[in-house]
């Protein structure tokens, strides 16, 4: 799919009256909808269009817009896997053709969210929220932080995990992952690939994972138990985990008793 290139506004930021926005959707008739929709709006300024969450991130880093139309599900990057790795925080009107996702858009901060097919009025009502929210500016650091944390909670969402490296972004799938390992602020996915940092929690990963298949070992250590080769004793109430790539991790007897209900060596 290609992508779809910024549209060429007039400098390189709006001006400070007009409302900057962003339209990110992998349907075409949905981001023409968007655009046709927007022109009774004389005070917003479509920065630009994306098809996917790459394209999307280049845009948001380029323009940096207040308001966001999102799709959540996109190739390559999900919406929910986006707003994870973006930096700047601006207002969310989600829009999708599956309801299950609208009761998880609002616990997770987003102005509003807009089921397709949806009209003119609709539309007006979700944009109107937005922007009387950015002229009140009540757009809260906790309240991005709260949408933020809350992004992957369901573990259908951890089938993979996306992650950003400098500049790259990675999609790693949850089988690719070898362990995880506690890193001060963030965890450090261990892959065949290398080694990848994510802001997330081991508390998170440990309840969003697979539980038949990653087991908390130890407070440092997530295993993935089919990267596991042999299990032994350390010293007493410690124990290796020899791994198939060589790793030795640390268990602790909770860990030992949890790996073992689920490895067979």
């Amino acid at each position: 799919m290609k992508a779809v290139p910024a549209l060429a506004i007039p400098s390189s930021a709006p001006p400070p009256s007009l409302l900057s926005v962003l339209i990110v959707d992998d349907e075409t008739p949905a981001r023409e909808l968007i655009r046709h929709y927007l022109q009774s709006y004389p005070d917003i300024t479509v920065a630009g269009e994306a098809d996917n969450g790459f394209d999307a991130m280049k845009l948001i880093k380029e323009h940096h817009p207040q308001l966001i139309f999102l799709d959540i599900q996109m190739p390559k990057l999900t919406g929910f896997e986006l707003l994870e790795l973006i930096d700047v925080t601006p207002e969310i009107i989600f829009s999708t053709a599956y309801d299950q996702y609208a009761l998880r858009a609002f616990e997770l901060n987003a102005v509003d969210y807009l089921l397709k097919p949806y009209s003119k009025e609709r539309f007006d009502r979700a944009v109107q929220k937005a922007v009387s929210k950015i002229h009140s500016g009540n757009d809260s650091p906790a309240g991005w932080q709260a949408l933020q944390q809350t992004l992957a909670g369901a573990p259908a969402m951890l089938s993979r995990v996306a992650v950003k490296d400098r500049q790259q972004i990675h999609v790693i799938p949850a089988g690719d992952i070898t362990y995880i390992e506690a890193d001060g602020d963030y965890v450090k996915l261990h892959t065949a690939a290398g080694a990848f940092l994510k802001e997330k929690t081991m508390k998170y990963f440990e309840a969003n994972l697979a539980p038949q298949q990653f087991i908390r070992i130890h407070r440092s250590f997530i295993v993935n138990v089919d990267k596991v080769a042999k299990i032994e004793l350390f010293e007493k109430e410690t124990y290796r985990v020899h791994l198939k790539n060589g790793a030795i991790l640390r268990a602790s007897s909770a860990g030992y008793k949890l790996l073992k209900e689920t490895v067979r060596l």
